[in-house]
């Protein structure tokens, strides 16, 4: 799952991408919203994290904007305006959902899995095919009572894939939710992953649950 940080408070982008990714996120981070655009021009988001003051283009005209392209894309903002004219202002303007500064790092997680939930129709923080079994809150996971224990990398692959169970996902769709601009992956990284989930997931069980399309890419099923 790939998400983008708009946040002009560059320790604060640094912090928060931090966090992020030891959460097993994918992240990318810019300083306002003209740059936003660039980004979300060149990548499939997930979810965006953003700031309301920030020079260039504030965080309200930019959300605005995206909402304009017809982009359903869940959104937070974080800022330090407080009153209720202000949150109804951010909400009304098309974020998900707003947090004012300070926060704490727990809460703006729980409320990423809470729109992430919304936005995949989940019912609860565990994503499930057959006996596999994803806790996207505690990062266990297990096929029947056997746990697994996975990369960071390997988690971020496979939630993704649950999240879109049932769904051919392209090796170029995969890699574009799991890898930031910050890490250039290889050609074939994609099945070198999906190989390492295999022999994890899959090895020793009559029944797969990760198949392959040719031509076209993977798919998580029962």
């Amino acid at each position: 799952m790939r998400i983008l940080v708009v946040e002009d408070e560059k320790d604060l982008n640094s912090l928060i991408q931090k966090r992020l990714r030891e959460e097993g996120y994918t992240v990318d981070g810019c300083f306002d919203g003209k740059e936003a655009i660039d980004y979300l021009d060149s990548a499939d988001y997930d979810l965006m994290i953003a700031d309301i003051m920030m020079p260039n283009m504030d965080g309200l005209s930019l959300v605005k904007k995206i909402r304009d392209q017809k982009d359903n894309m869940p959104i937070i903002f974080l800022s330090a305006k407080d009153t209720v004219l202000d949150r109804v202002e951010g909400l009304d303007a098309g974020a998900d959902d707003y947090l004012i500064k300070p926060f704490a790092f727990e809460e703006l997680m729980a409320r990423i899995r809470v729109l992430v939930r919304k936005d995949q129709k989940e019912k609860s923080n565990i994503l499930k095919v057959a006996d596999l079994s994803l806790d996207q809150k505690t990062h266990q996971v297990k096929r029947g009572d056997q746990e697994i224990n996975l990369s960071s990398k390997e988690f971020n692959l496979l939630r993704y894939m649950m999240l879109n169970k049932g769904i051919v996902l392209s090796r170029d769709t995969l890699e574009e939710h799991i890898w930031d601009f910050d890490h250039i992956a290889s050609s074939n990284v994609i099945d070198v992953y999906i190989r390492y989930l295999r022999k994890k997931i899959d090895d020793g069980y009559d029944h797969k649950l990760i198949h392959t399309v040719r031509g076209s890419g993977y798919v998580v099923k029962e």
